[in-house]
């Protein structure tokens, strides 16, 4: 099979570039490396890969790109993910997750491909979970608390729009809170890369707000498989992808701490920030019923997977 993977050089991207290698696929990447690592595609590229670095935003060469590369499917993960700079500049994030998307997609009907996986947000789309019957399926509101949130249900709309217009197959994977090796300890997204790269230096963490707030944290390892499942399966339409399970912040530090062998990782508390929503967890039945995928990552390996991998 022949796959386009926007977002490549990512921290989810280049996990799943790396597992189609493995099976034997060939692999285009698109990534401008704004925030993407060329040093995550090390093995990739030495295995084969192609990365282009481009811009989403930029149609023409974009479309020339995928009429070159003839990919039978593509996953679509470049985006603005950061929520905080989503609500300071939506303009910004909507040039990115709206108009890149459908640059994509006019690029895909120009190269005659057929299918996309477009990677989405299951703990942003939804807003507060709070009052709410956790864990959330895909019937539940969309009532995002972000133009992140925002931007990303428009853009699972144009995949909707083209399916319509020209036939053109869609699945969008609406993840919980994604971690792993090769999350950025001092990015902007990922909790967990955070508190553990703090581990590992020997400082204390960070909590916004009083730590109470969960998430539906899933493992990367766990994504890629869905992705990959997602690929191969016929549904069109949004996929929860997430563990259906709450774990707050306190938790996760006290969980961090044990596996680490460290006595004291007390998070230091600071004001909560714009945005956040303080319950979400999602329900994968739908996942498991159409793609035949569920999570198979504990969060207790995973945890002791990521911390191994720094």
């Amino acid at each position: 099979m022949k796959a386009l993977v926007t977002g490549g050089a990512g921290f989810i991207g280049s996990n799943l570039v790396d597992a189609l290698l493995a099976r034997g696929d060939s692999v285009t990447v698109v990534d401008d490396l704004s925030t993407g690592r060329r040093t995550n595609l090390d093995g990739a590229l030495t295995a084969g890969a192609e990365l282009a670095e481009l811009d989403i935003r930029e149609a023409t060469a974009l479309t020339e790109l995928a009429t070159r590369a003839q990919p039978d499917v593509v996953f679509h993960l470049a985006a603005q993910i950061d929520v905080r700079r989503s609500l300071e500049d939506p303009a910004f994030d909507a040039s990115i997750n709206i108009g890149g998307t459908a640059n994509l997609l006019e690029a895909m009907r120009a190269a005659g491909s057929r299918r996309i996986v477009f990677v989405s947000t299951g703990g942003a789309i939804y807003g507060e979970g709070e009052g709410k019957q956790l864990p959330l399926d895909e019937s539940a509101p969309i009532e995002p608390f972000s133009a992140y949130g925002q931007s990303k249900f428009a853009a699972e709309g144009y995949l909707a729009l083209y399916e319509r217009l020209y036939g053109l197959s869609g699945v969008s994977l609406r993840l919980g809170n994604v971690y792993g090796p090769r999350q950025d300890p001092l990015g902007e997204a990922g909790v967990i890369a955070i508190f553990c790269g703090r581990l590992r230096s020997g400082e204390r963490p960070t909590v916004f707000g009083d730590g109470r707030q969960t998430r539906d944290y899933i493992y990367v390892g766990d994504v890629v498989a869905a992705a990959l499942s997602a690929a191969e399966s016929q549904f069109a339409g949004p996929v929860n992808i997430g563990s259906g399970t709450e774990t707050d912040v306190l938790e996760l530090a006290r969980l961090l701490a044990e596996i680490g062998g460290v006595g004291d990782f007390e998070p230091e508390l600071a004001p909560p920030r714009t945005g956040e929503v303080q319950r979400i967890s999602l329900d994968a039945g739908r996942a498991e019923r159409e793609l035949g995928w569920r999570a198979e990552t504990s969060l207790a390996d995973g945890l002791r997977l990521t911390l191994d991998s720094l």
